[in-house]
């Protein structure tokens, strides 16, 4: 216990923070910004800052446990330990945390494998796994969330219910799939929204959710998934969306990525953070929202280099300001993460920060993107239509 203590004290002390400088607030100071600027809904002003105390969020990237693997053993003898002693290291002194579930939930079989190169799939227990390992949430959203088909959906969505535990990107229908995961922390709201930019194009229509057909929340039906960020920002402090987006193996953003996030920060959501490359990607400031493009591997089955490259994101937030940003770093080793400490974790935050470079991303905030009316209002149809294609 004291080791494991000395790890977390370690790299809470070590890790790297890249933010605006901000006297720490003496109390609560209900409604004391934007209510010049917004009218009756001051959360709608991008210089919002709550109505309680800062909450701090860890966000890791892509964790499945596939048959015949480390991980997938490890599940089935103990899913209270299945993700290591690392996780929770990695995860210390948060409010909240939340990765990516690169697999469908089923009942430990797959009653209607996909046509498809990777077919993951993990029983009930991953949730018990999660739960222990301290995650506080997951996304199902991305291009294994129904490997399984409809019938393993279906599955999810039972289990989930059963669980009482979050997975958020899927539902009967495109309400249920896009409805954001709501929740007060120390007086603040919090709004997260999941969705996917990869799905395969041969399963995109029977895997996309539709007001009639249960499905992932695709990013492709942009204007449904800038209606679910701006519908949250009316009700929120703190608006979060995370996505499963890029390509595999690319340290850099693809054309698509930038440009979604664009509209999604002017569409009110305060950060933005992503998985799918397997691969950490460049993370920074979009005007003063937080956007990360690729968290990379957080527990996974194969990791190479590259690819064994892991770590937390972690984010401090009041309201619409971002207080401080660090990254955790960790190596995967036999499938699960282990944290990094000393002049290795130094190493691995300066490799973490470089990716930035190949971004339109800043070390430091600048003026918002968002307004009023861009959080109430469409996005350009010409932009709309790119993203969707």
């Amino acid at each position: 216990m004291l080791a494991a203590l000395s790890v977390v004290v370690a790299l809470v002390a070590g890790m790297h923070v890249f933010a605006p400088s901000r006297t720490p607030r003496a109390g609560v100071r209900p409604h004391q910004s934007g209510a010049s600027t917004t009218g009756s809904n001051p959360r709608l002003g991008p210089e919002w800052d709550g109505d309680g105390e800062p909450v701090t969020l860890a966000f890791g990237g892509d964790v499945n446990f596939p048959e015949g693997s480390i991980l997938g053993d490890r599940l089935a003898t103990d899913p209270a330990t299945a993700l290591g002693p690392g996780v929770p290291v990695l995860l210390a002194g948060v409010n909240l945390s939340m990765v990516n579930f690169e697999s469908a939930l089923t009942n430990g079989t797959c009653p209607q494998p996909q046509p498809k190169e990777y077919v993951f799939w993990a029983p009930p227990s991953a949730l018990t796994a999660f739960r222990d390992a301290t995650v506080s949430l997951v996304t199902e959203a991305n291009n294994h969330g129904q490997d399984c088909g409809e019938a393993g959906l279906q599955m999810a969505l039972a289990y989930r219910a059963r669980a009482r535990y979050t997975v958020l990107g899927i539902g009967q229908n495109s309400n249920q799939a896009f409805r954001s995961y709501q929740t007060a922390i120390n007086g603040e709201r919090i709004g997260i929204i999941a969705a996917t930019q990869v799905i395969d194009s041969d399963l995109m229509s029977s895997w996309t959710a539709t007001p009639t057909h249960a499905g992932l929340a695709s990013a492709y039906s942009v204007d449904r998934l800038v209606g679910a960020v701006e519908a949250a920002r009316r009700v929120d402090d703190t608006v979060i969306v995370f996505l499963h987006w890029g390509v595999q193996l690319d340290d850099c953003p693809d054309p698509l990525q930038e440009p979604l996030a664009t509209v999604l920060v002017r569409a009110g959501a305060d950060i933005v953070i992503g998985s799918h490359a397997h691969v950490l990607l460049g993370g920074g400031y979009l005007g003063s929202a937080y956007v990360d493009y690729g968290l990379g591997n957080f527990a996974f089955y194969n990791d190479p280099y590259p690819t064994d490259q892991s770590g937390s994101l972690i984010i401090r937030v009041t309201g619409r300001h971002i207080d401080y940003v660090g990254w955790r770093p960790a190596v995967i080793e036999n499938e699960i993460p282990v944290p990094l400490t000393g002049a290795a974790a130094s190493a691995a935050r300066q490799q973490w920060a470089a990716h930035r470079s190949c971004t339109d991303l800043s070390v430091n905030p600048s003026r918002s993107l968002a307004s009023p009316s861009s959080e109430t209002g469409p996005p350009s149809p010409a932009l709309v239509q790119y993203l969707s294609s």
